[in-house]
Parts: C-alpha cells; structure tokens; sequence
C-alpha cells in the first residue's frame, strides 16, 4: 500500500510539472502557473472522482440487485476472502467482453463488467474476472490505475487545447516544436500507462487464483478474454483507460505495439508456474 502511494504521489508530480512545461511553453511565464493551477484541480478531481469519470466513459450503469444473483454471491464471498468490503457492481453495454475496477480506496472502488463478457463467458470464467478486478482492489492498484486513467486524459487534452489556443509566449518559437509536442505528450502518457500496468497483471492474476485456490479458472478466462477481444472491438473503452482493463481494449495496430498489459500467453504461463 505505501509503495502504490508513492508511486501515485510521484505521478502526480510528474504531471503538475509536465503541466507546467506546456504552460511555459504555450503561453510563457502566467502560462506555467496557469498549468500548474489546473494541474492540481485535476488531480483533486481525479483523486475524488476518477472511479465515476471511468463509469461515464464506459456509460455503465448499477447492475439492478437481484438481477444476477450469482454474481452477487461471488462479490460477497471473494470480498471476504479478500478481507474487503464487497464493490458495487456496474454494467457496461460495451460488446467487447472486458472489465475493469477503479476508485481510490476500497471503500469506494466499483468493478464494471462490459455486456460482451457476460454475454459470452460462462460463470466461473466471469467469477474468476471477478477475482482479477477484487485483488486489484486489495493490492491498492485502483487508486493509481484511477488516476492514471484521468491523468493521461489530461495532459492530452492540454496538449491539443494549447496547441488550438493562440500563444502568449515567445512569438519566435518554432510551430515544429508544437506539433512535436502534441503528438509526444499523448504518446508519453501512454508509456507511463504502459509502465504501470504490466506488473499490477501480473500479480491480480496470481491473487485472483489465490482467492479462488485454483489457477485454472483464471487461465481460462484469459484464454476467453484473449479471443473475445480479438474478435470484437471495444465501443467504450478509451486510450487514456486502456491500462483499468483487465485484457487490454484496443486489440491490433498500434494498441497492441504499445499494449498496457503483458501478452496473455505469459500471464497464463505464470499462472501454470506456480502453486495455489
């Protein structure tokens, strides 16, 4: 947990200072203490409402109580299991199948299945996905993995509003290194992206098998979620909330050059390599 807080603090560093770089750059000196303003408006945002911001873009909604009773039972007992209080459930009309837990705390963190998954996997593939999204919860992933997703939205949009927005700056800068920077900072959002998520799979994968005291069902959901992926495109997901899934949403081209999560065939040989 303090380790996941110091990286989260860290990331936040990062990206006031990065915000204050392209106000400079922009708009000159009341530009950087303009970027450094928005900054911490941003992360205050992302910190207190970065879980519902994810659920906006996924247009989830609560899944109604009763609807899937099994399912419920599952986030009772892998809760209790997991020494946890029990997350609310969302459901997102996304056909890809897919899921992804977000919130700063366990107190107020939400696991959100797409229709896609419940549509094509069976219950104990969908339990163990269940298990993946509720180690992220109590490892402490989702409040960095939360921020993260806003945070790479941010620095985003700041890049292409400065680059529309006329500059105060030095009037002898060269366009050039604009357009650089427009189309460097979105792709050095997603290496950070990058570099966060590909460890935090790694071990949800390992603590979902040991919730459920077996690797297998959590083999094979990947195994699912590897060829449903693949084979349906995503309607919802966005660049910036790549990393929250538990596959990665943005199969093929660049998406899976710069993929936020390790290869499904490693994450599976890892399972097969140790004991539960």
């Amino acid at each position: 947990m303090t380790t996941n807080n110091l990286k989260t603090g860290l990331l936040l560093i990062g990206i006031a200072a990065l915000a204050i770089f392209i106000g400079r750059h922009f708009f000159g000196a009341a530009g950087a203490l303009l970027g450094l303003l928005i900054a911490f408006a941003f992360q205050a945002f992302s910190y207190f409402q970065g879980h519902k911001m994810a659920l906006r873009f996924a247009h989830a909604e609560p899944l109604p109580s009763g609807t899937l009773p099994w399912l419920e039972d599952a986030v009772t007992q892998l809760s209790e299991r997991a020494g946890i209080p029990a997350p609310a459930l969302y459901i997102s009309p996304d056909p890809q199948p897919n899921a992804f837990a977000a919130g700063r705390n366990p107190d107020v963190a939400v696991v959100c299945f797409n229709q896609g998954l419940l549509n094509t996997m069976t219950k104990r593939e969908v339990i163990a996905v269940l298990a993946h999204e509720i180690a992220h919860i109590r490892n402490r992933d989702t409040l960095t993995m939360t921020v993260v997703a806003a945070l790479a939205s941010f620095v985003t949009m700041l890049a292409n509003v400065a680059w529309l927005i006329p500059s105060q700056g030095d009037e002898d800068r060269n366009p050039l290194v604009d357009l650089a920077m427009m189309l460097v900072v979105p792709v050095a959002a997603m290496l950070v992206q990058l570099a966060i998520s590909r460890a935090r799979e790694f071990a949800a994968d390992q603590t979902a098998s040991e919730l459920m005291g077996d690797t297998a069902p959590m083999a094979d959901a990947l195994l699912a979620l590897e060829r449903g992926v693949q084979r349906t495109p995503s309607r919802a997901a966005q660049p910036a909330m790549a990393h929250l899934y538990i596959a990665s949403p943005l199969a093929g081209g660049l998406g899976s050059l710069l993929s936020t999560h390790p290869p499904i065939s490693q994450r599976i040989a890892r399972l097969r390599a140790i004991r539960v």
